[in-house]
């Protein structure tokens, strides 16, 4: 998109010289690319721990599998850190199991009782659900533990919701016509649709694998939506909306650039 906006302002800047300057009448187009610096230093990191995500929303798709799964598939490739190979952690399953271990009056892996004895939901159905898990990402004690044990990595881990979405309304779209002579033209219509889809709502967060404290976290929001008609497996609309939200969470690690175009005048 970024791309493609730099290529219609050169495009347009080279309309307005032409139209200013006669002799304006060679031009080369050439390719560049702008690099983006990285939103966290992972400088002091070799290896990278994709531990695991708090899922919710269908049932439908493993969001923490398949999360951690596409993650560290993408790492192996886009980053220049070591990609820890261990089982994906159940972090839902960890929190309800710290909950019970809590004492009056204490704190139990660095979690107050009073967060311990909030109720978890039996299923998580959206954010606010979600919310109730959170206690277990300021669990500084369990983190550091959890880096000793993989030489002091960068952890990745967070909350994954990705839940049905349903929107009906107008819809404007081009529809060709043709007069009495063959002649073609289009013209803007709005149409009623219902329409069904998804919205996926990752939260990644970053922890020091040293300290157990986070150090950088990022939510991205995606939605998509199809024709009633249309039967798209939740799975494929997952990885769908997840290669939205790729890029930026890779620009969190890897520096990135954006590609773009300019124009020589001879």
């Amino acid at each position: 998109m970024i791309a493609q906006t730099a290529r219609l302002t050169v495009s347009l800047a080279l309309l307005l010289c032409c139209g200013a300057l006669a002799g304006c009448t060679n031009f080369f187009e050439i390719q560049v690319e702008t690099p983006i610096k990285p939103k966290l230093d992972v400088s002091p990191f070799q290896r990278v721990l994709v531990a695991g995500f708090i899922g919710g929303g269908s049932e439908d798709v493993d969001t923490n599998m398949e999360t951690v799964r596409l993650i560290r598939s993408q790492l192996r490739t886009r980053s220049d850190l070591r990609v820890i190979e261990a089982d994906v952690l159940p972090l839902a399953e960890i929190v309800a199991r710290q909950a019970k271990e809590g004492t009056a009056g204490g704190q139990v892996n660095g979690v107050s009782h009073e967060a311990q004895e909030a109720p978890l939901p039996e299923r998580i159905r959206s954010e606010k659900d979600l919310e109730v898990y959170d206690q277990i990402f300021a669990n500084v004690d369990y983190w550091k533990q959890l880096g000793e044990e993989h030489q002091n990595p960068l952890i990745i881990t967070g909350t994954i919701l990705f839940v049905p979405h349903a929107r009906s309304g107008f819809i404007q779209s081009n529809e060709e016509v043709f007069d009495a002579l063959g002649r073609r033209s289009v013209r803007p219509v709005r149409t009623y649709r219902e329409r069904k889809g998804y919205i996926l709502r990752p939260k990644f967060i970053f922890i020091d694998g040293r300290t157990g404290t986070q150090v950088y976290s990022e939510t991205f929001r995606e939605e998509v939506l199809y024709d009633v008609q249309q039967n798209t497996p939740p799975l494929s609309s997952y990885f769908e909306l997840m290669d939205r939200v790729m890029p930026g969470f890779l620009g969190a690690l890897s520096s990135q650039s954006i590609r773009g175009t300019r124009i020589l005048l001879k």
